[in-house]
């Protein structure tokens, strides 16, 4: 389909003819030096996405981010002239990997990125530093993304598809990676084959083979994956080859000449290169005798192949219609290809903010890339910016869209498989060798039995003729002669039908072997189902033993009472009063499935007696402490319980446990006996008044178990709602080992961490109204507004509500805002007034907003319309 209103083929070519390489490959050297990924500081960091362009991920994959790096161009002849009074809009900073926005002379924002390229770094640097490692990776059977994106005329086809057949140093990405491509492939067991594709005006045309103009995309319904079966795929065995083919894809490429590039791309360039190479499997052999012979029989492995994916994206240059001047024809190129850049910037929006919904079908460009944007793919991005304060808003529109493209997160996958054609081939051919060699051996015996027949048949005439010859003969003589020449015969005769049995057999056990195979899959099919048994009876013996250590708890009451009662002489009655006891929670739990726990402790505690059963956390034997502590903290899950349990001492003995043991099980149920009796406000006092924080602090320091950090963390967060007890209990490190529990990153230990400083905020909140609390937080003197912020949007909507809850306590007291300024508070308060899901909570940082002073100032200076 040939352009019109200005838009033609590059070079000025409109042939349509498909391209064939007959020339072979030479291999090229592989520069050693790689690119080391920097982590990039928690600003510009994303978070993970929850799903690729529209495609689901698969388990078992790394995780890996958008990496971004910015080029920028030199100033044409044109900008050298029209801005020779102006200063560059951008100033970079590439030892810092950062760059300067000049918004004015005395003002500029600052970006950082992955990589910064001035406009001195070579073609080598900017292959080395962005597109080396995903070419490696491509190597070892990941797929891999290269994509430019900026305004026209910044350098994206300069960067990505320079041929250097002038001088070999401006060679771009795509000839610099098929030559490290196919300096570590092998010929004789690899292959590399390449699609040339553009996308012009929404419809995919072959740059190989302009008359398939027309190209559909195929998804799997499974996976998700994309392909374009109608496309081009030609060999690669030549850099020469590889060179040619892009020459004449550029050819085919649609151009136009617009006031801001001469030689404008009106279309979208997609290069995917497929690597398939395969890793030889090891083979074993196995000795057998077969019809008395020593046989070698091989037991083939299948080879495994990785198969990568490597595709170059030349994006065309979004431009605004005022500056390039297009018209006509092409004014609507223009308008396709920002409108498919827009597509692809809301997907990019959509996976940066962990959207729900991914347009990825708005445009056939993002169903392309659907791989490439939160998929398995390794991505890196090179935008292209020029020097030119004229196009300052475009500079920025691309710095941006860097930016947001950073906090995308793919989840990298290789592409690894059984080669099974491969090894069916060679047992074919095996076949063949050993059918051959049965045939020539089957021939070479009738051979030998013809010459043998010719021969006796030759002997026989003979003889007859000296028979006939001899007059004086003996008649003896020649009938004996005859009768050795016929056992000869029948000895030949024998043999040959020894050669066809021993070749019989030889099916035979082809046969057998055959059935053999079945017969070993089908063993190993039952195997499996009885290991499956077995970890059913395992399951089922787990559960006996936790029948047997309550039975055990039963027995050590039962041996205590009756040792007491024998003491004062009343062996029978404790006895049979302890199996009678015992016998009746059994009877319980069988008719009360669903609550048979609750019941047996409540039989357990009226008739057992609350004193015996404190007593028996310090028994020596481990079970019975620890069914014992357990007895206590559902016991200590009642409210009616409660007080009877401190009482008793009760609270002081679960302390102890915390003191003097080591085992991290009796830890976790203390720590939650301990929070359910810390929701009493006298019981809080208690805990603090005999050093319950420290306990609960240290025990958090040891903890390694995520349920007990959870218990632990639950217990100080009910202390941190009791308003009398917040200098006592951040002067004992309650904060600290709340934020230092965060380590674990568990969703129910987080929750609760939340929780505790939103009790803490609140109350501290509540202090400063009263004008008992002077100064700032005690939670800013302790470190905590730095994880505040980060969590204030978290996924887990529990951590989430108490996050927001704590900022906006923390913002009413005026002499917390400038730490709160400073740590990034005030977008999150923002955002709570604007998208919160509780009204309470939203209204609440509404008015602290707008009755803080130092908060409004802020807003203004971030331009912030509120």
């Amino acid at each position: 389909m040939a352009a019109s209103g200005g838009t033609s083929y590059r070079n000025g070519a409109n042939s349509r003819n498909s391209l064939k390489f007959d020339k072979p490959f030479s291999p090229n050297s592989n520069p050693n030096s790689s690119l080391k990924s920097k982590s990039l500081p928690n600003s510009t960091l994303g978070r993970s996405s929850p799903a690729s362009l529209g495609a689901a991920k698969n388990d078992g994959g790394v995780p890996g981010r958008v990496r971004v790096a910015v080029r920028l161009r030199p100033r044409n002849s044109e900008e050298l002239i029209a801005d020779a009074d102006f200063a560059d809009c951008v100033e970079l900073q590439p030892e810092l990997k950062r760059l300067k926005l000049l918004k004015n002379n005395w003002d500029s924002d600052t970006y950082e990125f992955d990589e910064v390229l001035t406009e001195f770094a070579s073609q080598k640097r900017v292959y080395e530093a962005v597109v080396k490692p995903v070419v490696e990776s491509v190597l070892d059977g990941y797929n891999g993304t290269i994509m430019a994106y900026g305004q026209t005329g910044t350098g994206k086809t300069y960067t990505l598809g320079r041929l250097g057949e002038e001088d070999t140093a401006d060679r771009g990405i795509m000839v610099r990676a098929m030559e490290d491509i196919l300096a570590e492939v092998s010929l004789e067991m690899d292959s590399v084959s390449v699609s040339y594709l553009q996308l012009y005006m929404e419809s995919i045309q072959d740059l190989l083979d302009p008359a398939n103009d027309n190209i559909s995309i195929v998804e799997d319904p499974k996976t998700g994956d994309v392909s374009l079966p109608g496309a081009s795929l030609v060999e690669i065995r030549h850099q020469e080859s590889f060179v040619e083919l892009l020459r004449l894809g550029e050819a085919h490429r649609f151009a136009a000449n617009t006031k801001l590039n001469t030689e404008s791309s009106r279309s979208h360039a997609i290069l995917m290169v497929h690597v398939k190479r395969s890793l030889k499997g090891r083979d074993s052999t196995l000795g057998s005798d077969i019809g008395g012979h020593s046989h070698l029989v091989k037991t083939l492995k299948a080879p495994i192949v990785r198969k990568g994916k490597l595709v170059v994206v030349d994006l065309a240059g979004s431009e605004r219609i005022d500056k390039s001047g297009s018209e006509g024809h092409t004014l609507e190129e223009a308008k396709s290809i920002n409108l498919s850049l827009s597509a692809l910037g809301k997907c990019i929006n959509a996976l940066a903010e962990n959207s729900a919904h991914v347009p990825v079908r708005d445009s056939k460009l993002t169903r392309l890339l659907r791989d490439s944007f939160g998929g398995t793919a390794r991505t890196s991005l090179v935008i292209t910016i020029g020097p030119s304060p004229r196009h300052r808003g475009e500079t920025t529109s691309t710095i941006m869209f860097g930016q947001r493209a950073m906090k995308v997160e793919n989840m990298v996958k290789i592409k690894e498989e059984f080669d099974y054609k491969s090894l069916s081939r060679r047992l074919d051919i095996q076949l063949d060798k050993l059918i051959a060699e049965h045939e020539r051996q089957k021939k070479s015996f009738e051979m030998e039995i013809e010459r043998i027949t010719k021969e006796a048949e030759d002997r026989i005439s003979e003889a007859e003729r000296s028979h006939s010859n001899a007059l004086e003969g003996s008649v003896e003589c020649a009938d004996k002669e005859v009768e050795e020449l016929k056992n000869l015969v029948k000895r030949e005769t024998l043999l040959r039908k020894a050669a066809e049995e021993e070749v019989d057999n030889l099916r035979t056990q082809v046969a057998q072997l055959k059935r053999s195979e079945t017969s070993c899959n089908l063993e190993i099919s039952r195997l499996c189902k009885s290991l499956e048994d077995e970890q059913n009876k395992k399951k089922k013996l787990e559960g006996d033993i936790a029948v047997l250590q309550t039975q055990l708890l039963q027995l050590s009451f039962e041996a205590d009472e009756t040792s007491r009662r024998l003491d004062r002489g009343e062996p029978g009655k404790v006895l049979g009063s302890i199996d009678s006891q015992v016998q009746q929670v059994k009877h319980s739990l069988a008719q009360e499935p669903g609550n048979g726990e609750k019941a047996s402790v409540a039989k357990l505690f009226e008739q057992v007696g609350l004193q015996k059963i404190l007593s028996l956390l310090e028994a020596e034997d481990y079970d019975v402490r620890i069914h014992a502590v357990k007895v206590v903290a559902n016991l200590a899950a009642e409210e009616t319980n409660q007080q009877k349990i401190v009482e008793a001492g009760g609270l002081s003995s679960l302390l102890m446990l915390l003191r003097n043991t080591e085992d991290e099980t009796i830890h976790r149920v203390a720590a939650g006996a301990i929070a359910n009796l810390a929701m009493n406000e006298t019981n809080q006092e208690l805990i603090m008044s005999q050093g319950g924080i420290s306990l609960l602090s240290m025990t958090a320091a040891n903890a390694e178990d995520s349920q007990t950090l959870r218990m632990v963390a639950g217990a100080i967060a009910n202390l941190c709602g009791n308003d009398k007890l917040q200098k006592k209990l951040r002067g004992e490190g309650g904060i600290k080992a709340l934020l230092g529990m965060v380590r674990c990153r568990h969703p129910d230990v987080l929750a609760q961490v939340a929780r505790g400083i939103a009790n803490f905020a609140k109350c501290e909140s509540r202090a400063s109204i009263q004008g008992s609390k002077a100064g700032k937080s005690f939670l800013i003197e302790d470190g905590a507004l730095p994880w505040i912020v980060q969590n204030a949007n978290n996924e887990a909507s529990t951590i989430k509500r108490h996050i927001e809850l704590a900022l906006c306590h923390l913002a009413q007291h005026e002499v917390n805002a400038r730490d709160m300024m400073n740590g990034g508070a005030v977008w999150e308060l923002v955002r709570i007034s604007r998208d919160c899901s509780r009204e309470d909570i939203r209204s609440l940082a509404h008015r602290t907003l707008i009755s803080s002073p130092t908060f409004q100032a802020e807003m203004r200076r971030l331009r912030i319309d509120y």
